[in-house]
């Protein structure tokens, strides 16, 4: 089972299609520019939204600190290694740290949240099946994809007990205590073997209970889209709409096709 954060009440009756739409629809915008202010504009909008979008403070935290904290490291070896241009600060091998390299890591670091936050803000409040059934019925995709994608998707937590279960036998056996290398590379490929026994067995049963069949299939869940599925993606393109608007107005806009 995937641990799923409690939806709060702002989004707790928006369906997941909904959620990744409006997200999709921002990371498409923000990444047609290389530019400081388009991102900054649309991070500082997000900022105020997440406010309101009922996740408690520590379990944002935790769950964009990886965003937090691989978007400076991003912009520091796009500062180091990006395309130099104008004055230049410090060079050194194929190090070459310039204007022209800090504008462009500050505009990736900044994009990088930008895009990021909000995927992770609307994600961990999604259930798996709830957006397995919007993407069959509401987005239309075939039915043996998605019900595979979440066949796959519950698998997840049974690898990490299984993984566990490994390095416990291992370590009964007295072959564990020692070479975490090695003993890492063993355990991986022990996993992959059980994993496509797992695979293949579950592919079976399904195939067995006529996953897999021509017929147009039922569903136990009516997933439906309403007012507040509508407010989102329009949140978003108006969110999108702001950042270019003030990019284009300030000159900062820089079209990754024209580059």
């Amino acid at each position: 089972m995937t641990a799923v954060l409690p939806q709060s009440r702002a989004l707790a009756s928006i369906n997941p299609v909904s959620k990744l739409a409006a997200a999709l629809l921002l990371a498409a915008v923000l990444v047609l520019s290389i530019d400081w202010v388009s991102a900054t504009v649309a991070l500082a909008l997000e900022l105020v939204l997440f406010c309101f979008a009922g996740v408690p403070l520590r379990t944002l935290v935790i769950r964009t600190l990886p965003i937090w904290l691989a978007a400076p490291v991003a912009g520091l070896t796009i500062a180091l290694y990006g395309e130099p241009s104008g004055a230049t600060y410090f060079q050194w091998l194929f190090m070459h740290v310039s204007d022209g390299s800090l504008a462009l890591a500050l505009a990736t670091t900044v994009r990088i949240l930008a895009i990021g936050l909000p995927g992770v803000v609307l994600f961990i409040t999604i259930d798996p099946t709830d957006l397995a059934d919007g993407l069959a019925q509401v987005a239309r995709l075939p039915s043996r994809f998605v019900l595979g994608a979440l066949a796959g998707l519950r698998l997840v937590g049974l690898f990490i007990e299984d993984w566990r279960s490994l390095e416990l036998a291992r370590r009964a056996r007295g072959v564990g205590d020692k070479g975490r290398i090695r003993r890492l590379f063993g355990q991986a490929f022990a996993l992959l073997v059980l994993s496509i026994r797992r695979g293949s067995k579950l592919a079976t049963a399904m195939e067995a209970r006529g996953f897999g069949g021509p017929t147009e299939r039922t569903w136990a869940r009516e997933s439906r889209v309403g007012a507040q599925d509508l407010a989102l993606v329009l949140m978003g393109a108006a969110i999108a709409a702001a950042a270019v608007t003030v990019s284009v107005a300030t000159g900062s806009w820089n079209f990754i096709g024209a580059r």
